[in-house]
């Protein structure tokens, strides 16, 4: 009962709190995009990109890395989640100065390489201030996500985010025509404005909710090092994949006739629109996700497979039935939303296009969530570098030919082969079964069925198309329908988390 009811109230209050980031950064993209064009958004894109590979080589990757193994630590006999944090620390600490210094004295090289000029290369040396903050902001965050303290985690999430968008908005106010240098070193300084702030608030709450722990703990510093680095290793994958098949789009459109700017254009527009707006929906199941992450660990530690089981088949019925519905929604409405958002008819396309592989990405949220959970690093790093090399032989092959169609081609099927790959696994790990009709066949026909009532309804009250106002109350009309459907024929129900009775008695 505990576990049902904490999991529906952390993913019910962490939904609140990331809809208001999610809303808050979108906004902070349209507001970037109108003050210094959408050539300033894929510069920032790229840098933004950057940051984040060295921020997991820094870091370690301590989210995952403390969400796992304090989640394990804390189901163990004498195990002392503080001693975890410690290590942490130490670890993120080492790395960051490592990476720092690193950065810095090869900002011109880096610079060359990555954004093509030299004069990018004072922002690269204001990013060490950036990474030692953040690195081990991260492993607080991890340590209370596991202690099931989510509401601290999403509160230090939203001071960083309004420290930091505080910061770029005050600053490209008063900037006057700034150059690229200028407003990387804008969205660095707002990062590291964010980072610090969070920091002293982690620290707070940690002194605040301090638990004293008597227990020895079941693991030294050199075995810390041992169990993060191969979860550091796939993030780190991952972050650098990312980060090249980011810096090969802009290369790529302008292969395909664009000039520089056009190409930083329309790869900020992706990024700065297209992208968050396919996203937004996903805000409950990436709340969902840091949950599944450590009671997914905590079930595995206690070998209770009856509920790993469970969890596996509730939250792939869910995620479908969810992912489905804002699939169509965006199809539905994909270029009055481009629009609207300030992209224009390119990012209206672009939406309605690649709405269709909607669930396959969200669907990514909850296995990669579940996957580490289990501890299966070696196959989700794997997966995720077959999953990036033909994203990036797409993006190579079809960007020059047929341009942001190629970009199209490139999610659709990475994620595609990628998330089949990743069901697949927890298919034959969990020992759940994939039926068609149930996930995939009958959502279907629900959201197009009550996507035609609900026009029926609009039409007969003259409100179909319009303005931002009709498009609200269709969706909420529609969404109304496609889940009342759901709840009357008994598929929504709650979680039904049976746990294993030999893993209950030796708990006993």
């Amino acid at each position: 009962m505990f576990f049902r009811s904490k999991i529906m109230r952390d993913t019910a209050m962490l939904t609140a709190m990331q809809l208001f980031l999610d809303t808050a950064a979108l906004l902070l993209n349209v507001f970037i995009t109108k003050q210094l064009g959408a050539s300033a958004i894929g510069i920032l894109t790229l840098m933004g990109s950057f940051l984040n590979l060295a921020g997991i080589i820094s870091n370690g990757n301590a989210f995952l890395c403390m969400s796992r193994l304090i989640s394990e630590e804390h189901g163990k006999n004498g195990g002392n989640p503080n001693r975890i944090l410690m290590h942490g620390i130490k670890l993120c600490t080492m790395l960051s100065v490592v990476v720092s210094a690193v950065v810095f004295l090869l900002a011109e090289p880096i610079s060359g390489r990555f954004f093509s000029g030299a004069e990018m290369s004072g922002a690269i040396r204001l990013m060490p201030v950036a990474l030692i903050s953040g690195a081990i902001a991260s492993c607080f965050k991890g340590y209370f996500n596991a202690g099931r303290k989510a509401g601290i985690t999403a509160l230090g999430d939203i001071l960083e985010f309004a420290v930091k968008s505080t910061v770029i908005i005050a600053v490209t106010l008063v900037a006057d025509n700034p150059s690229e240098s200028i407003v990387c070193e804008i969205m660095i300084a707002g990062i590291i404005a964010g980072n610090l702030f969070s920091l002293v608030f982690f620290l707070t709450a940690f002194a605040k909710n301090y638990e004293r722990s008597d227990g020895k703990g079941s693991l030294g510093f050199k075995k810390y090092a041992a169990f993060a680095f191969p979860i550091m290793g796939g993030g780190i994958l991952t972050a650098a994949l990312s980060s090249t098949n980011d810096a090969l789009i802009p290369l790529c459109l302008r292969q395909y006739g664009d000039s520089v700017s056009e190409a930083l254009s329309q790869f900020g527009i992706f990024e700065a629109i297209v992208i968050p707006t396919l996203f937004f929906p996903s805000v409950v199941l990436c709340s969902m996700s840091g949950i599944i992450v450590s009671e997914s660990a905590r079930a595995s530690a206690a070998g209770d497979k009856v509920r790993i089981k469970s969890l596996s088949e509730r939250l792939t019925e869910w995620t479908l039935m969810f992912s489905i519905f804002a699939a169509a929604v965006l199809m539905r409405f994909g270029t009055p939303i481009g629009e609207l958002l300030g992209g224009g008819e390119t990012a209206g396309k672009m939406i309605t296009v690649i709405a269709p592989v909607v669930p396959f990405i969200y669907m990514e949220i909850i296995l990669e969530a579940m996957i580490k959970g289990m501890g299966l690093q070696a196959f989700s790093s794997l997966n995720y570098l077959a999953e990036y090399t033909v994203r990036i032989a797409i993006v190579l092959i079809f960007v020059p030919k047929i341009g942001f169609y190629g970009i199209a081609a490139s999610y659709y099927t990475s994620n595609v082969l990628g998330n089949c790959s990743r069901f697949i696994k927890l298919m034959k790990t969990t020992g759940m079964k994939f039926k068609f009709l149930k996930l995939i066949a009958v959502p279907v026909l629900y959201a197009y069925l009550t996507m035609c009532a609900s026009e029926l309804i609009m039409r007969a009250a003259g409100a179909v198309d319009g303005n931002i106002l009709k498009m609200m109350i269709f969706t909420l009309l529609w969404g109304a329908g496609y889940f009342a459907v759901f709840m009357i024929l008994g598929k929504i129900k709650p979680f039904e988390v049976k746990r294993n009775a030999s893993v209950v008695h030796n708990a006993q």
